[in-house]
């Protein structure tokens, strides 16, 4: 899994807690989270193709989530982000070196890539039941209070900088 995933699932949580109406530009969340802007920027538009987050134009533009929260789900930001490739791949070793035996012999997949499959769909599953909701529920309990208000205030304070700005 990519570093990619990690920072667009971060910034769809701060996302889901900006007020109505509010975007936050791609850089301003490379900036809160201290991760190159450039890549996020490439994250958040994969993002944006499958319909987790939208780009609102204009001076005061920037990102938002495309839907509400509770239907975004962890599995849909890794596929957004990583693609639908399977984390282990199969390649037979079991045909190669000096007992291997030809593909004919073997009527289904090895042991083992069963119980690697079986493992990934276990893990989608968990990620597919896991809302941007669920974690920012869990950041409001599990973060501390003075953590949470300093976010709320550097995203109050790019807001007021945006405003500020000259059109």
């Amino acid at each position: 899994m990519s570093d990619g995933v990690e920072w667009v699932i971060h910034s769809c949580t701060v996302l889901a807690a900006l007020p109505d109406g509010q975007a936050l530009p791609a850089a301003k969340l490379a900036e809160f989270h201290g991760v190159p802007p450039a890549y996020l920027a490439k994250h958040l538009q994969a993002a944006a193709a499958a319909g987790i987050v939208r780009s609102e134009p204009g001076p005061r533009g920037g990102y938002r989530l495309a839907r509400p929260p509770a239907q975004v789900n962890l599995l849909d930001i890794t596929l957004a982000v990583d693609g639908d490739g399977t984390a282990f791949r199969c390649t037979e070793i079991r045909q190669k070196g000096p007992i291997g035996a030809p593909a004919s012999i073997y009527r289904r997949p090895c042991s083992i890539a069963r119980a690697m499959w079986r493992a990934e769909d276990a893990w989608r599953a968990e990620l597919a039941a896991t809302t941007i909701a669920d974690l920012l529920g869990d950041l409001l309990v599990s973060v501390p209070a003075q953590v949470l208000q300093a976010g709320a205030e550097w995203v109050r304070a790019v807001e007021i900088n945006r405003r500020r700005a000259p059109s």
